[in-house]
């Protein structure tokens, strides 16, 4: 069974930073592209960066690129989530999963974890 645990989120101030977790568990995390992607209640889910297995390329939406940086551990088969410089327009769920999904109409799956939440906030 596919398990993606998803920590880290936070209440933070505009301009404030946060690092997101998600811990994978049930397939070969080192030999697949991992996603993360966001949601906002009543909005679908929105991609926001991919990485392949060996992190040779990062892949992000043009609304966060220059301030998220993902990264992975594959001996601690887990993916990371940096967010700096936040905006108010950054408050959603997160989540992460397995491939190299959800990127310009996709196939998106639904998340198989609980998410981390943001919110960013004055």
């Amino acid at each position: 069974e596919i398990q993606l645990v998803e920590s880290g989120g936070g209440e933070v101030q505009p301009g404030g930073s946060l690092t997101l977790s998600c811990v994978a568990s049930g397939f070969d995390f080192s030999s697949n592209y991992m996603t993360w992607v966001r949601q906002v209640p009543g909005k679908p889910l929105e991609w926001v960066s991919s990485i392949p297995s060996g992190s040779e390329m990062e892949f992000a939406a043009d609304s966060v690129k220059g301030r998220f940086t993902t990264s992975r551990d594959n001996a601690k088969n887990t993916l990371y989530l940096q967010l700096n410089d936040l905006k108010t327009e950054d408050t959603a769920m997160y989540y992460c999963l397995q491939g190299f999904v959800c990127r310009d109409g996709s196939w998106c799956p639904r998340p198989p974890g609980q998410g981390t939440r943001v919110i960013v906030s004055s």
